[in-house]
């Protein structure tokens, strides 16, 4: 969680955006970026992607698996 946090904030950052208008832009609440920038582990995984997709990404559940190859 304390790299998906340092990624949200750094690139907010880089576009020069406060919290709370990244928040709009993005479609969500100010306390979901909160949460994201303070490394909250209850995360709902939609709002984390609409955020996200803000630059180009995605989060997606990936099984033990795939991690293996």
């Amino acid at each position: 969680m304390v790299q998906l946090a340092e990624f949200v904030k750094e690139r907010r950052k880089e576009v020069s955006l406060t919290q709370e208008e990244f928040a709009e832009r993005a479609g969500v609440a100010l306390t979901v970026i909160r949460k994201i920038e303070q490394g909250k582990t209850n995360l709902n995984l939609e709002k984390v992607n609409l955020v996200l997709r803000m630059f180009g990404h995605v989060l997606a559940p990936v099984n033990n698996k795939e991690l293996s190859k």
